[in-house]
């Protein structure tokens, strides 16, 4: 089956100094197969590897601190085995030709006091619990009620983010994505549904945007702003997450984000909610990647309309190492099996079929 405009999502692209391959981005997929301390293994490297054809690959969320941490079996990037861990992985991306970004991920109050350090709570902007579970050590939990941060503590997480980026550099890593999606640390600061702080973190959107604009300026000189990009979810709304005017708190965001001539602007555009996507890429500037329930027409129509520049597969890429080539051929693809998706080691990891 010949896929209309396909050779536009195939075309090359210029991100920043990279040079892309193609418009197709490998989403940041949590796989929860890290090994012990939260190292990756081999076993990741190879999956990764498998996935090299990517244009851009962006890593599973990896936490910059201890506290960062949320799910088990995740990756970090603040001791030194994980680097060590992580140089393997982006080595294996390289020798196939490919780039790769280290997606930085602070949790925040989606978190358990069994999977923080010394069994502390979870911290956020304000204490206000979020809905549902989470799996621990002991099972399943409900969400608890976090701490909310004290105003000299964020200056140490903002720290904790340009640490995490010097780490990734020092793994091998092109660039960083600095997660400010799907209801983590930096979502909590941006919206006014979990930030109910009176201080210069919280009340207007300026203030509500600080922390992710300090973050960002704390990021950039480690890579340069061109090999740094951000991700946002307007239209996110699970774990009890909102805001009352997402349209202009994201909005504001992302004109305060376009003056910083970051690498990209990388928007879930999943959820509930009538969000202007167009305005938010006009109002960015630069390139604008598009992700969520993206097949490959739709996304090469995209593509070959100026809607988007780029476009990242999450579950696509899980279940078919070979995306790129099966999107050029018309090929069926692989179907994933969502049993495998946090855990089951190579099965369902690094055992989808290629077509060769």
């Amino acid at each position: 089956m010949t896929i209309k405009n396909i050779d536009r999502l195939l075309s090359p692209i210029q991100l920043g100094s990279l040079p892309l391959r193609n418009r197709m981005v490998m989403a940041p997929l949590t796989r929860s197969r890290a090994g012990e301390g939260d190292v990756p293994t081999s076993t990741v490297a190879e999956y990764y590897r498998q996935r090299a054809t990517a244009g851009l690959i962006i890593s599973e969320g990896s936490q910059i601190s201890a506290q960062g941490k949320g799910y088990l079996g995740t990756p970090g990037i603040f001791t030194e085995a994980q680097i060590a861990g992580w140089k393997q992985v982006t080595n294996a991306v390289h020798a196939e030709g490919g780039f790769i970004f280290l997606q930085l991920w602070h949790v925040g109050r989606l978190s358990h006091s069994l999977v923080q350090p010394n069994g502390a709570l979870p911290v956020a902007p304000s204490a206000i619990k979020a809905d549902g579970e989470i799996f621990t050590y002991e099972g399943l939990k409900s969400y608890e009620t976090p701490r909310a941060l004290e105003l000299d503590e964020i200056p140490g997480i903002v720290a904790d983010f340009r640490q995490a980026a010097e780490n990734a550099k020092l793994a091998g890593f092109d660039g960083v994505e600095i997660h400010g999606a799907n209801g983590y640390l930096i979502d909590q600061f941006l919206r006014d549904g979990t930030n109910t702080r009176t201080d210069a973190y919280g009340g207007s959107v300026e203030n509500r945007i600080r922390f992710i604009k300090e973050i960002v300026e704390a990021v950039i000189p480690v890579f340069g702003a061109d090999r740094v990009g951000v991700r946002l979810s307007p239209n996110f709304n699970i774990f009890s997450i909102s805001d009352s005017n997402p349209q202009a708190t994201f909005g504001h965001a992302v004109d305060v984000l376009s003056l910083y001539g970051l690498a990209y602007l990388h928007v879930v555009e999943l959820g509930e909610g009538q969000f202007d996507f167009v305005d938010l890429k006009s109002r960015f500037g630069g390139t604008y990647i598009a992700n969520g329930g993206y097949d490959a027409e739709r996304a090469a129509t995209a593509v070959h309309t100026g809607k988007v520049d780029l476009v990242s597969f999450g579950t696509h890429f899980l279940a078919n190492p070979d995306l790129v080539e099966r999107f050029k051929r018309g090929a069926a693809l692989n179907e994933a099996d969502p049993s495998t998706f946090y855990q089951g080691e190579e099965r369902g990891y690094t055992d989808y079929p290629t077509l060769a």
